[in-house]
């Protein structure tokens, strides 16, 4: 029988400066993506939801630009602001004519709400294929600090409006329209859940709690939905920088350690939204059409480990 393992310690190859000027060159590159890759069609004429869309660094905008890029008919894009919905509709626009764009200021959380757009994207193109579940919020606050009623509402943000993605455009999934080249009836739904929802550490107890019931919905959504052709998985992000996290992102650089951000998974770095989207419309194509109920961790490795201190025993 073996004995205890220790964490062998990883020698640094390289300065924290050179890893950090690799990454931002890395990142840099994953964000310009789209603007040379190839229009693959993964989408093509599908039908699609986002919500979450408004935050300029958001993972609800790079999603909805990949889906444009590839070749989605027509997305249905919402937000709860409607600031920047205005320039993402252009922006989609004037780089794919081909995409029709629908912009909705709109509450992910309104069973009203979801439930029109699912059926407004029916009336109009005659079937629903993607809904990527993606609004969400986030605090801070540490068990104490947290109320009753602050608890309540992330609830309602995070995992009601996943419900009701579930529940509403599932319904329309289902309906086959050969007329609008859908011969069977099927669809995808996505969930933006979090590392936090898997392990803690990664957020406060509202936050953890909601996403940790949205991992479930996905699980519990695809054996509710069997035998449908209706898939529902989540993913969990790691650390991303998006409009959600600018203030950790800030804190740090002002502080002189951004290098640092992201440093405790294995890849050493945090990751951009671009990065997040590619899961998602994995998710979305057919391409995993026999992926389903599970919750896709996106997190560089992060969760892969309890926590172990090198040179330690684990």
């Amino acid at each position: 029988m073996s004995g205890p393992r220790v964490q062998p310690v990883v020698k640094q190859s390289e300065s924290l400066e050179a890893a950090w000027k690799r990454t931002v060159a890395r990142l840099a590159h994953i964000q310009s993506h789209l603007d040379v890759a190839p229009r693959s069609g993964k989408l093509k004429g599908k039908v699609c939801v986002v919500t979450g869309v408004g935050s300029t660094k958001g993972i609800g905008r790079a999603t909805s630009l990949l889906f444009a890029h590839e070749g989605a008919a027509h997305l249905y894009l919402l937000d709860f602001v409607k600031d920047n919905l205005p320039d993402l509709k252009s922006t989609i626009e004037q780089k794919y004519p081909d995409v029709k764009v629908t912009v909705i200021q709109a509450d992910a959380a309104d069973e009203a709400a979801i439930e029109s757009v699912c059926q407004q994207a029916m009336d109009e193109e005659g079937r629903l294929d993607v809904f990527y579940a993606n609004a969400g919020v986030a605090t801070g606050n540490t068990l104490a600090e947290t109320s009753a009623a602050q608890f309540t509402e992330i609830m309602r943000i995070n995992a009601l409006s996943c419900f009701l993605a579930l529940k509403h455009a599932s319904a329309r999934m289902q309906k086959a329209n050969p007329s609008r080249g859908k011969e069977y009836g099927g669809g995808s739904i996505i969930m933006t859940a979090s590392v936090a929802g898997v392990r803690s550490g990664a957020g406060g107890p509202d936050y953890s709690a909601s996403k940790a019931a949205v991992n479930n919905l996905a699980q519990t959504g695809a054996w509710q939905l069997q035998r449908s052709d209706v898939r529902v998985n989540s993913v969990c992000p790691g650390l991303i920088e998006t409009g959600m996290t600018v203030g950790t992102f800030d804190y740090a650089r002002s502080r002189g350690s951004g290098a640092k951000i992201g440093q405790l998974n294995p890849m050493g770095r945090y990751a951009v939204a671009e990065e997040i989207a590619q899961v998602v419309l994995f998710l979305a194509s057919d391409e995993s059409s026999y992926v389903n109920g599970q919750n896709w961790a996106v997190d560089g490795g992060l969760s892969a480990s309890v926590p172990v201190v090198p040179g330690k025993f684990a």
